[in-house]
């Protein structure tokens, strides 16, 4: 990494910063300037005496904070099940159920997932309708499928034995660059940096980064500082004398760690920091204001109708192809609606009477059966309002307005339109988020026997 650097930001941009030249090894510091002090080509100084010696020390400096970190991580660490391996394929599984994913969701099904599949080979040879109900309610599906498909290419090409190069690791399915050095790091100790959401947040703050960290050049920049620190941890590894002590592991997690406690989006503990003082963020009062990211796409609404049909103790069911969102999983027939397609809302609200729920039905009802024909194939007797069930995906905001069919349908287990399963059956398969949700109001209403 060169001693200085310089980053500004498109023309009409509002901030810059420098990097102070370091000592020998030291660890470069980010500077804000204001626009004004820019445009009138002054240099801008905002740390001085004990504060600019403190921050721009180099090396001193530089494992003092690391050193801040480790200690802090040392008596705040939460005991979550994965920190207890130094297992790398446990630690896989980790970080690819907390991409997107809380860690209080995130526990109960790391722990059924190791007791279901506790290493590469039975993960390699498991069915995909078993992996599917395992990730079942986590989402974004793809990762389940491409962690098969890197435990087969682990048993093809290493012999079933997880790969312990960086290289190794990033020529697998779905690892990336976080994921390979978060890998690296925690189960064989190796000083790769990482960089998630938690990390990106904490070093932006801390350095005072103000530009967009999504983009390629402060992006590189963040990884810079994040293998420097690292690299920090492993050269003082030798003057540790904790026996077991595994510096690197515990310094990456301890930047998580900062992010998810400490650190986080909009209410920072800066009160109670471990490096507050090394933090530029909070001398500069712009903790609020980073990390600098782009504003999420706006959102957009969909709407779906749903039905639940019922013959002879068997729910009519459909397996979603290949090639969309929530491939493979199950779900019941429904459709989406164009925008106003059935001209009223239809679905059941708590606060509806019997007379409002008949007036929905009456004024709806003709081009309600024709969307159920649509997807039945058939026209139903009667439809009558289950349940709206409302849920996100992506920047998608859906709604599904669920309805119970009632009349008599062409029955076969097998149909073009889907499969008549039991209850029992249905417990065993994968559905879709939205849809299980479905299964739970029947069981909570009593409905149906689903159990």
């Amino acid at each position: 990494m060169s001693d200085e650097r310089r980053v500004t930001t498109s023309e009409g941009g509002g901030v810059a910063q420098t990097f102070q030249p370091a000592s020998p090894g030291g660890l470069p510091v980010a500077r804000y300037i204001p626009a004004k002090q820019r445009a009138a080509g002054k240099p801008h100084n905002p740390l001085n005496g004990k504060q600019a010696s403190r921050l721009c020390a180099g090396s001193h400096a530089k494992y003092k904070l690391v050193g801040a970190l480790l200690g802090w991580f040392g008596r705040n660490a939460r005991d979550l099940p994965w920190r207890q391996t130094c297992d790398p394929y446990g630690i896989w599984v980790s970080e690819v159920m907390l991409q997107q994913t809380q860690v209080k969701t995130v526990l109960a099904y790391w722990e059924r997932w190791m007791h279901a599949l506790p290493n590469i080979v039975t993960l390699a040879n498991a069915k995909p309708e078993k992996l599917h109900k395992l990730w079942e309610g986590l989402g974004y599906y793809t990762r389940v499928r491409n962690m098969q498909q890197a435990a087969r290419t682990i048993m093809e090409k290493h012999g079933g034995r997880f790969p312990e190069k960086f290289e190794d690791m990033r020529a697998l399915p779905g690892i990336g660059r976080y994921t390979a050095g978060a890998i690296c790091s925690i189960a064989f100790n190796q000083s790769k940096p990482i960089l998630d959401g938690n990390v990106i947040r904490v070093l932006t703050r801390l350095f005072g980064i103000a530009e967009n960290p999504r983009e390629k050049e402060a992006n590189a920049r963040l990884w810079g500082i994040a293998e420097e620190l690292v690299t920090a941890v492993a050269s003082q590894a030798s003057r540790m004398t904790h026996k077991d002590f595994r510096p690197c592991s515990r310094f990456n997690q301890s930047l998580m760690e900062l992010g998810a406690l400490i650190c986080t989006p909009r209410a920072p503990q800066c009160d109670i920091c471990p490096v507050a003082k090394h933090c530029i963020g909070l001398q500069e009062g712009r903790v609020h204001e980073l990390p600098n990211l782009p504003r999420r796409p706006r959102v957009a609404q969909r709407d779906f109708v749903a039905f639940v049909a019922q013959q002879r103790g068997r729910f009519l069911v459909r397996q979603r192809p290949g090639g969309v969102i929530n491939a493979h999983l199950w779900e019941f027939p429904n459709l989406e609606l164009r925008q106003g397609e059935l001209g009223v809302k239809l679905a059941a609200h708590p606060s509806d009477t019997k007379g409002t729920r008949r007036l929905r039905r009456e004024r709806g009802c003709s081009d309600l059966k024709r969307a159920a024909r649509r997807v039945l194939g058939t026209t139903p007797a009667v439809l009558e309002p289950l349940c709206t069930i409302k849920h996100s995906i992506t920047r998608y905001r859906m709604t599904l307005e669920v309805f119970l069919v009632f009349g008599d349908m062409q029955f076969s287990k097998v149909s073009a339109r889907g499969r008549w399963l039991a209850t029992q059956e249905i417990k065993r398969l994968p559905f879709a988020g939205a849809h299980k949700r479905i299964l739970g109001v029947l069981k909570e209403q009593k409905r149906f026997a689903v159990q």
